[in-house]
């Protein structure tokens, strides 16, 4: 799939039918995984790489690892009308409507939303739904954007327009084999996310962290202060250039917590997040 992901952004091979992406609105797929479990060894060495102490139930990030295949499977198709390695995750928002146990096998459905208007593009949302026994018991929409002329369409909104990162004293140092080890566990290996050279490549000047593993750590700092049932958004603002520290900050208001990772080094905010309970 990483190869098919890597073929259409290539001179030439990237024209060919059954290559090219011609896509023009959003694909009309609905892409199924039944009675997926959890694997005790895989959930160890995700709660290793995401800060997560060991528990009866998966972290609230972690059906996700469940979903990838399927939305790579999505993005991969000649219908889906952007270049796979082209798109930015700009939002990823994840309902828990209860949490889901160790021992719980689950069914996953992913779909695309219809395409909208973004100042710097367009943009569409990856919709995934977790289901046991026909009950939801998860949630997430993770916004893509693909960077180009203005689209004519309704136009994309964020839950989180006008907030600020909190500050922070809580430190994390991040090493330059994060987006390795992430990408071993979730099966996330885009190169800009592996090695300073595969990521120069792309634009960036060294690897950087995933999104996900940065959305993932920020809940693993506040696990033991998260209800059962809750919303939580968060926006992508920055990279995480690897190797790096960064500073992690929270504050409750209202029981809203509002949560933010920003750069240790320079006043710029990585992500912004906040959680709503249900």
């Amino acid at each position: 799939m990483l190869l098919k992901a890597v073929l259409p952004a290539l001179p030439v091979v990237g024209s060919i039918p059954g290559i090219r992406h011609d896509g023009t609105t959003s694909p009309d797929l609905v892409l199924d995984r039944s009675g997926i479990t959890t694997d005790p060894k895989h959930l160890a060495a995700y709660n290793a790489v995401c800060g997560y102490d060991a528990a009866d139930h998966v972290p609230p990030l972690y059906p996700h690892m469940g979903a990838f295949a399927l939305h790579m499977a999505l993005m991969t198709d000649t219908s889906f009308p952007f270049l796979p390695m082209g798109v930015v995750h700009v939002r990823n928002s994840v309902t828990q409507h209860r949490p889901i146990g160790v021992d719980e096998a689950f069914d996953i459905t992913v779909k695309a939303s219809p395409l909208r208007a973004h100042k710097v593009g367009r943009v569409l949302d990856l919709v995934t739904t977790a289901h046991i026994s026909g009950e939801v018991v998860w949630e997430e929409t993770s916004t893509l954007l693909s960077r180009g002329k203005p689209f004519d369409g309704p136009r994309d909104s964020s839950p989180l327009a006008g907030i600020d990162a909190p500050e922070g004293v809580v430190q994390w140092k991040l090493a330059g084999n994060l987006g390795r080890r992430y990408g071993a566990v979730s099966g996330d290996r885009n190169p800009i996310h592996l090695y300073p050279i595969t990521a120069k490549a792309f634009g960036f000047p060294r690897n950087i962290a995933h999104g996900m593993w940065s959305k993932a750590r920020s809940l693993a700092q506040l696990q033991n202060r998260l209800p059962k049932a809750y919303t939580v958004d968060v926006e992508f603002k920055r990279p995480i250039l690897l190797p790096s520290t960064v500073i992690f900050g929270s504050r409750v208001h209202d029981a809203v917590t509002t949560f933010g990772v920003t750069s240790a080094r320079k006043p710029e905010t990585h992500l912004l997040g906040q959680i709503t309970p249900a």
